[in-house]
């Protein structure tokens, strides 16, 4: 499942940022190339928003369907969505896979890994990165506070697996309670759940601006 619903602000530009230009095709063209070249994944269920003008109407890609519904103003609203348009054939206990539309560059490793550990984990799984970086807590007047311990720290990155039944319940408690999730597993962790962190590539990156892009295009490129 790919939530695109959203416009990426930060970019800028008159295109929401899931269909600007990456080697000649959308990013988010790009983005289900890559993911649909698995061969342990058989579909795409695409949330978009209501009568977006710029979706390329993808029937498939790599061979693949691409299935399409209306997404919501927020992230979990969009998957949520997607979950619920899902066929009958996908049944509670069966794995989905949310993966950012901007994120085009995973490596078919890590899907892998993420597919074999997260379908056997109790709860489900995530890509995640360790932090590795000196991190600065800030001021208002954007100075130094402190500095942040990062042992145990992880960025999440995605796909995130879970199983279609664990994850509607935990998307629509969230909605009841009035929480913003920003991203699938904290949905789970709200309902006690924890899910394992799967380690992947640092490059698994998330356009979010014009340098992005650039970098995603030359990440490709060498793929």
């Amino acid at each position: 499942m790919v939530p695109a619903a959203g416009r990426g602000a930060r970019f800028g530009g008159a295109l929401p940022k899931q269909y600007v230009d990456l080697g000649g095709a959308p990013l988010i063209q790009r983005t289900l190339e890559r993911v649909l070249s698995h061969p342990r994944i058989d579909a795409a269920m695409v949330a978009l928003a209501p009568d977006d003008p710029h979706w390329p109407r993808l029937r498939e890609v790599v061979g693949k369907p691409v299935f399409t519904c209306w997404g919501g103003d927020e992230r979990a609203d969009s998957v949520l969505a997607a979950l619920q348009a899902l066929p009958a054939t996908v049944i509670e206990d069966d794995p989905v896979l949310v993966h950012d539309a901007a994120r085009p560059c995973v490596r078919l490793a890590d899907l892998d890994a993420l597919l074999e550990r997260g379908a056997v984990h109790a709860v489900g799984a995530l890509l995640a990165a360790p932090v590795r970086d000196t991190l600065k807590r800030a001021t208002a007047a954007t100075t130094v506070a402190a500095t942040q311990p990062r042992e145990d720290l992880w960025r999440a990155l995605t796909p995130q697996l879970f199983r279609r039944g664990g994850l509607t319940r935990a998307l629509e408690a969230a909605a009841r309670a009035g929480v913003a999730v920003t991203d699938e597993a904290m949905a789970m962790e709200r309902l006690g759940l924890a899910p394992l962190l799967v380690e992947g590539a640092e490059d698994n990156i998330k356009v979010t601006t014009p340098a992005d892009l650039a970098f995603a295009e030359f990440l490709l490129a060498r793929h």
